[in-house]
């Protein structure tokens, strides 16, 4: 048996093992399952995955795209650009590295922007918001990251966005999980009243279909996204990882 499986904590709202159970029986993919494995302690259950040898691959989410470095052999260039890693690949109990992140994201936000979108706010500074920022890089926007800590040059407060940011930082990533379910009625504490058309809001979530932080901005005429396109895309790249790609 090929054991894949998700390592994060929580993993009440995980997409994933509900999405490789169905992907293995509508391909009629054989001898292989799809585990969450949830723990707080990642230091505790690292050494109980490494020593099972059915284990072939994992996704990792909130809160150890970032630790789990230090447990690889190797890493991507993607991955190691951004310091997080989001896909593991074990190969003879060889533990490498990448970041499907970067590719779901890119390819669900670029459709739907225009040409005046050249500034963006990403809300949060855990591992999802560094691939966002390696697109963005990529695509010529420039950047701010907010959040409660503003310790570094290219990050302000929250309290610190006022109407002429948000009107010169048209696009609002949040990659944090406030508004995640359960807890759907919390949202990103931002001056929604100056939010217009020209805005565009992308949410890394994907459950619920439409955050507080969406319905308030669609709500004043911003183009919305949400993170399940982003997520069907990193989980088949992961598929792809896992059973194709070697690094160079």
């Amino acid at each position: 048996m090929k054991i894949y499986g998700l390592l994060g904590n929580p993993l009440g709202h995980s997409f994933s093992q509900k999405y490789f159970t169905e992907k293995f029986f509508k391909e009629d993919i054989a001898n292989c399952t799809y585990l969450n494995f949830e723990t707080p302690e990642l230091e505790r259950e690292i050494p109980r995955l490494q020593s099972n040898l059915e284990l072939c691959g994992l996704n990792v989410t909130i809160p150890y795209k970032s630790k789990i470095l230090a447990f690889l052999e190797g890493a991507s260039p993607e991955c190691k650009a951004i310091e997080a890693c989001n896909c593991i690949r074990i190969s003879d109990q060889k533990w490498v590295g990448f970041n499907t992140d970067i590719i779901g994201f890119q390819n669900t936000f670029t459709p739907h922007l225009e040409p005046h979108h050249k500034k963006a706010l990403i809300l949060g500074t855990g591992g999802s918001s560094k691939a966002v920022a390696y697109v963005l890089e990529k695509l010529g926007i420039d950047y701010l990251f907010v959040s409660r800590n503003t310790f570094k040059n290219k990050n302000i407060a929250y309290e610190d966005i006022t109407s002429s940011i948000l009107n010169e930082f048209n696009i609002v990533i949040n990659t944090t999980p406030v508004g995640m379910f359960p807890n759907v009625k919390e949202y990103p504490k931002l001056p929604y009243n100056f939010v217009c058309k020209k805005h565009y809001f992308f949410d890394l979530i994907y459950n619920p279909q439409k955050t507080l932080f969406l319905s308030l901005a669609e709500e004043r005429g911003a183009i919305i996204e949400n993170g399940e396109k982003m997520l069907i895309i990193q989980a088949e790249e992961s598929w792809k990882i896992w059973n194709e790609k070697t690094l160079t």
